[in-house]
């Protein structure tokens, strides 16, 4: 039984009903509250929690829930009510879905998993024991040694949930590794796989021939000395550590005509109260599109319609700090991007990771979509640099845990700036057999180099590297 539970819900679940709900376990229930309130804990007699209940999140963006739960959603606005059990604690399973089953039949709404929400009869809890609170409260780690915490994650697709967001910046805090463990069938959301952080920090994936592998480099797993650690090969030495790798993680040999394009960007901007943050990637998804980015947040669900204003209002509240967002497109045209605003000595930088995902029989932008929306990039948004990729990979954009071959070069582009900064020529005569584009004023344009972009064909790196290191200089 899955240890997560949403009650997706056309009215915001009242007091009463939530109370009604929190009993559902019968009157040897407590409830604490951890999280300045955010979060609501059902607790044993030890005050030692079973159930932990995420403050409900208004979603008016379409979508969502068939995206990270593969569930139907009532028409927006609607409401994502989250409860997350006690690892090991079967009461506590049962708990949580009858929590949820009572909340959706109380204020009218849908539960996810259907499995585990079947129940409203309350649950038995006499004599319960629940592991003790780990990782300083936070209600998503479920396993917590002097390296890691591990996180268990039962659902379609992990995502940037509030409780994940705050495990990742716990771990950062104390200095130890996040380790995510989920069965074979469970994808990432790219907002999660580009926030991972690198060792001891892995995706650990269930599997019933190898026990465990990583499900983003394919090497068998097992547990050992308070985390999960690649096995070493009969075969290896100190001079050649191999390490044996899944079968399960066997890349796919037959195309299937999916693709998707990669946008990464930088752009720093003047320091400015005026300054309006959000408008490069709205140019971008506009140009590659036709249409704005339907919804963003600061967390998954994204639950918010798009707005810069909005956006803009968020990160200046939380100045100094960074503000990291998610931004999502339509349904009918799948697009994610991950956002990192913060404040440095050049100014304001947005660093932008953005696809889009395109099935068989769907064309991906041209090189005329690609460069257009490069020159909006380098003439209106303070454009430093871009990185234009095409690859293999699913159009839902999630993160399947098996081989994806890598992105291919697409473009690169080198904001005016930059181009001025670099001596004499060097930006403009490179070792690439095609000259660079001149985008914008010819008194500072920027300039756009081009790759063949094959999917099929990783020598477009080789020409990539070639390419920077003349840059650089090397």
């Amino acid at each position: 039984m899955t240890k997560d539970v949403v009650a997706l819900t056309r009215t915001m679940p009242d007091p009463l009903s939530v109370l009604a709900g929190l009993l559902a376990g019968g009157p040897d229930m407590l409830a604490g509250v951890e999280g300045d309130g955010a979060v609501v804990q059902l607790c044993d007699e030890q005050g030692r929690p079973l159930v932990s209940v995420e403050a409900p999140l208004l979603v008016q963006v379409r979508g969502e829930a068939q995206r990270l739960l593969g569930a139907s959603e009532p028409e927006v606005p609607y409401w994502w009510t989250e409860a997350r059990a006690t690892t090991g604690v079967k009461e506590a399973e049962q708990l949580a879905g009858t929590f949820a089953a009572r909340i959706a039949t109380l204020v009218g709404g849908t539960a996810w998993p259907r499995e585990a929400t079947r129940s409203l009869a309350v649950v038995k809890t006499d004599g319960m024991r629940a592991v003790p609170t780990p990782a300083a409260a936070q209600p998503a780690v479920d396993v917590l040694t002097d390296k890691v915490a591990v996180v268990i994650q039962d659902r379609p697709v992990v995502a940037m949930t509030a409780w994940l967001s705050n495990a990742f910046r716990a771990v950062a805090d104390a200095d130890l590794g996040l380790q995510i463990v989920t069965p074979a069938g469970t994808r990432l959301s790219p907002a999660v796989r580009n926030n991972l952080p690198g060792w001891p920090s892995r995706w650990v994936v269930q599997d019933e021939k190898d026990g465990y592998y990583d499900g983003l480099s394919g090497a068998v797993l097992h547990w050992a000395n308070g985390l999960f650690m690649p096995v070493e090969s009969p075969e290896a030495t100190p001079e050649d550590p191999r390490t044996p790798m899944a079968d399960s993680f066997a890349p796919v040999v037959a195309d299937d005509g999916e693709r998707q394009l990669a946008v990464s960007f930088r752009a720093i901007h003047p320091a400015d109260e005026r300054l309006v943050l959000g408008g490069a990637l709205e140019a971008v998804w506009r140009e590659l599109t036709g249409e704005p980015p339907a919804g963003w947040g600061t967390e998954e669900p994204a639950n918010l319609p798009w707005s810069v204003r909005q956006l803009t209002d968020v990160a200046y509240e939380r100045a100094p700090e960074p503000t990291w967002l998610v931004v999502v497109g339509s349904p009918e045209r799948p697009g994610l991007a991950t956002v990192r605003i913060s404040r440095t000595e050049g100014g304001v930088e947005e660093d932008v990771t953005l696809a889009f995902g395109y099935g068989p029989g769907e064309e991906v932008p041209t090189d005329a979509d690609v460069i257009r929306a490069a020159e909006v990039l380098a003439t209106r948004h303070d454009l430093q640099s871009m990185l234009v990729q095409v690859r293999r990979a699913r159009r839902d954009l999630s993160v399947p845990p098996r081989f994806e071959g890598p992105g291919v070069p697409y473009a690169f582009v080198l904001g005016a700036d930059e181009v001025r900064e670099m001596p004499g020529d060097r930006a403009r005569r490179t070792p690439l057999p095609t000259p660079p584009r001149e985008l914008g004023p010819k008194r500072r344009p920027a300039l756009y180099y081009s790759f063949p972009g094959d999917p099929s064909d990783l020598a477009g790196w080789a020409d990539f590297e070639r390419l920077v290191t003349h840059l650089k200089g090397d």
